[in-house]
């Protein structure tokens, strides 16, 4: 990456699997029961605002960013950075889609005047990143990128773009989503995207497709002289990021993985990594028949076989949408932290048609913290490819 070294200093994380970077940790060793949907439970938006009002008109995406963020923030201490120089880049998916399906029922079983008016505030897909920038008086950039499935990589690999051009002292930068309702639910059914039989189960050769899920995660990112400076415990380095389409399909990956290939390319040249350099892959792995063995044969193309380890969480945690890409960040962050590698949760059987990638499975592998390349593959074939690097 060009510019100044870009340093993590802080990690929040919501996710089904636990609230909070230890429970997170923990729950992406745990195994779960089958499942329809992976909700975030345990968590209490009140103790996140000041007054339960303040809380009932924020949607539960932006409920789940501010949380995060304010984990973020206390992790990395006294920031203290110019609030002119301090940016908010948080993306998602589909934003507040809680509030606008119970607002549509509102208007047809009660009325037109009856519809609140939060309504449109609340809905917002910037609705988080501005609450988050509001909440701390941070004036920098302050944006939101909507990229399906990717939006978590690509707003953390712009909030490293920023901290490393110079714009700005610090960045929180991650993705929140909390878009299970029912119409949502359905339609990903409708288009048989998601689990017959509620297993996420990732490269496994019975995948039939993803639970949908919810969260979020974010990340403080600081210019790494500053942090240091500051005496601040850094946890990882962004080391370089790409981005690509696949010009291809709205929902299906692009055959061979191209698309993905190249994203992962250009990211390693990006970090100025080779390949033989990487020592994990936290890939996007869905659990969806096309997408894991379009991203096998991509990583195999990029690394041979059997490569780096790879590990995906959605076996856990579910396929969260556009806050995926932020918690498998965040996974990443920690697997470099705790010096151990999370296993796919959930997959029994590796598929013997797809490329003979090593997938982790059963328990933690432990390793020695080396770069890694996290992977978000996003309906609309978006591609986003973050490396982060071990603190040296």
């Amino acid at each position: 990456m060009r510019g100044a070294r870009v340093a993590v200093t802080g990690v929040g994380v919501v996710a089904p699997c636990g609230i909070g970077t230890d429970a997170f940790w923990d729950g992406l060793g745990t195994a779960v029961e089958p499942a329809d949907r992976r909700a975030v439970v345990g968590f209490d938006p009140e103790d996140w605002f000041d007054n339960p009002k303040e809380a009932r008109r924020t949607d539960r995406f932006a409920q789940f960013a501010l949380a995060a963020a304010q984990m973020a923030l206390e992790q990395a201490g006294d920031v203290d950075a110019d609030p002119d120089r301090s940016g908010v880049i948080i993306g998602t998916g589909v934003g507040g889609l809680n509030t606008l399906e119970n607002g549509v029922q509102i208007y047809y079983t009660k009325g037109a005047r009856r519809v609140s008016p939060f309504l449109v505030p609340m809905m917002m897909s910037n609705g988080a990143a501005a609450s988050v920038s509001m909440r701390h008086g941070w004036r920098g950039p302050c944006e939101t990128i909507t990229t399906a499935c990717a939006a978590g990589t690509h707003s953390i690999a712009h909030a490293a773009t920023l901290v490393a051009s110079g714009r700005c002292e610090a960045v929180l930068g991650g993705s929140a989503e909390a878009a299970l309702t029912p119409t949502a639910i359905q339609g990903f059914i409708n288009m048989t995207a998601t689990s017959s039989t509620g297993r996420s189960c990732p490269f496994d050769a019975d995948r039939d497709g993803f639970v949908i899920a919810e969260g979020a995660a974010v990340l403080l990112l600081e210019e790494w002289d500053r942090a240091e400076a500051r005496g601040a415990v850094i946890l990882a380095e962004v080391l370089g990021s790409a981005s690509t389409a696949d010009a291809h399909h709205i929902t299906a990956p692009a055959p061979g993985g191209s698309g993905a290939v190249s994203c992962m390319e250009l990211a390693l040249a990006d970090a100025g990594v080779p390949t033989s350099a990487v020592g994990q892959i936290n890939a996007h792995g869905t659990s969806t028949p096309l997408n894991d063995a379009a991203e096998a044969e991509a990583i195999a193309k990029v690394f041979g076989t059997p490569g780096p380890p790879v590990t995906s969480i959605k076996g856990v945690t579910g396929h969260s949408l556009g806050a995926a890409g932020a918690l498998e960040a965040a996974a990443s962050v920690l697997s470099i932290e705790r010096r151990l590698i999370p296993p796919t949760m959930g997959t029994r059987q590796i598929d013997p048609e797809i490329p003979g990638i090593d997938v982790v499975t059963g328990t933690y592998r432990p390793w020695e913290p080396a770069p890694v390349l996290s992977n978000s593959f996003g309906f609309g074939g978006h591609n986003g490819c973050l490396v982060f690097g071990p603190p040296a």
